[in-house]
């Protein structure tokens, strides 16, 4: 993303938006204070522009929509009368302003620079130094084909160089100490680049896992945005604007990644695990703590450890018959090697938009041999995102959230698979966990 490789309207010249982003931010970060580029500013003045702008202008007028747009009465007709003002100047649609933002910024964190402010963007603070070296106002005049050898061969970062290597650990180990986070590197050699590099992620690995425990414990106070997460997923993806600078999303083709990550979170919200929030999961985080792509195989989703049980909860988008082909023997490997691995009580949730009858059919004999030819009989629920919503919905309005409620509910739905056909065992979870539900809620259904 650093190699400057978008042509410029010149036909001479080519630019890397992400270093033309950093020096709009850090150039805004001079004048403010602060390196927020909310989302109607990156709109309009941030991922439509380039170096050909003058960059102090591109300033000005972010500055001027900024303090226009705070004493506006209302901001979505004050937002919609800029796009078409700014639009006057622009060739190609007016639509493209809104239509390609949030792409463009989602696509700009994986880069590990920038972080969520809102619905716009923010430097992450670990990575200022860093954003300094590669922030560049200006374009390059290179044939284009050696940016593109640049990038077969492995495009030099700042990090490269020893002194600019340093800096980055120095400041990194300053933010560190000012948050008293414990950490120690004195077993690392620290004479070349690569060396000074190793011993910065390590720290940075510490830091982040500091900052998702951090997220973790706060979980419990944002059960209502996993409750509309759970809603836009049983849709198939989609978005819910809660007002001009509050939204979230589900982009159609990431479902799998989100479901898993929204899962992920209610097990945060309920809490009490004894294991930590980076343990719980199989897939990697951005510095928002959003999903970057869904766990790799051979381990379950996500491993909830509690004091006395642990559940393995294992999540797909499949709703065809081929759900069953696809998930039944991953799961049943997945809970036998748990209970082989935890000398405690293992249970299993099978949570999709839908369960197909012959998955559940699989699940309610739940046998299976691990080595030696030991049988084993596993206690596997598939429940519906509707249905696990439902309840954990309620948990939360009773003020009740907490894993034995979670165990009683598996206990509850897995009591009668004996004795009922895969139709009949599927129509009785879905009853106990309405019954359950009210219950928690205090109003028994008769």
């Amino acid at each position: 993303m650093s190699v400057e490789q978008f042509p410029m309207s010149d036909g001479v010249r080519y630019f890397s938006p992400l270093r033309w982003l950093l020096a709009i931010m850090l150039e805004l970060e001079k004048r403010t204070g602060s390196s927020e580029l909310s989302r109607i500013e990156f709109a309009l003045w941030g991922h439509p522009t380039n170096p050909s702008y003058n960059l102090e202008e591109v300033i000005d007028n972010i500055l001027d929509l900024r303090q226009r747009r705070a004493i506006a009465p209302a901001k979505r007709p004050f937002d919609k009368k800029e796009i078409a003002r700014r639009g006057e100047n622009y060739d190609k649609k007016t639509d493209n302003f809104l239509d390609y933002s949030d792409m463009n910024m989602r696509y700009l964190r994986i880069s590990g620079i920038f972080q969520r402010k809102g619905r716009g963007l923010i430097i992450v603070p670990a990575k200022h130094v860093l954003a300094e070296k590669l922030a560049k106002a200006t374009a390059s005049s290179e044939p284009i084909m050696e940016q593109y050898k640049l990038l077969c061969t492995g495009a030099p970062l700042p990090t490269d160089n020893v002194k600019i290597a340093k800096a980055l650990l120095d400041d990194l180990i300053r933010q560190m100490k000012e948050r008293h986070i414990l950490y120690d590197i004195s077993d690392l050699p620290l004479n070349t680049p690569a060396e000074i590099n190793i011993a910065r992620q390590r720290l940075e690995n510490t830091l982040a896992q500091t900052d998702e425990i951090q997220y973790a414990n706060d979980q419990h106070n944002h059960w209502e945005e996993i409750r509309d997460y759970m809603t836009l997923l049983v849709k198939g993806g989609g978005k819910l604007v809660y007002d001009e600078d509050n939204a979230i999303e589900v982009p159609k083709d990431e479902t799998p990644a989100y479901l898993e990550w929204t899962l992920w979170r209610a097990a945060l919200a309920i809490d009490h695990m004894v294991n930590k929030p980076y343990e719980v999961r199989g897939f990697k985080l951005d510095s928002d703590f959003l999903p970057v792509s869904a766990a790799g195989g051979g381990k379950g989703d996500l491993y909830c450890e509690f004091r006395d049980f642990t559940i393995l909860t294992e999540v797909t988008m499949s709703t065809s018959s081929r759900q069953e082909a696809m998930e039944g023997e991953p799961v049943r490997r997945h809970v036998s090697d748990a209970v082989l691995k935890y000398d405690k009580p293992v249970y299993g949730m099978f949570i999709a938009v839908r369960i197909d009858t012959n998955t559940a059919e699989t699940f309610r004999h739940g046998i299976w041999y691990a080595k030696g030819d030991i049988k084993q009989r596993l206690d596997i629920v598939p429940l519906t995102l509707g249905q696990f919503q439902k309840y954990f919905v309620a948990m939360f309005e009773a003020n009740k959230a907490n894993p034995e409620k979670l165990r009683e509910l598996i206990v509850k739905c897995e009591s009668r698979r004996d004795i009922l056909e895969a139709p009949a065992w599927k129509q009785y979870i879905d009853d106990t966990v309405s019954q359950k539900a009210s219950e928690i809620k205090g109003c028994r259904i008769r």
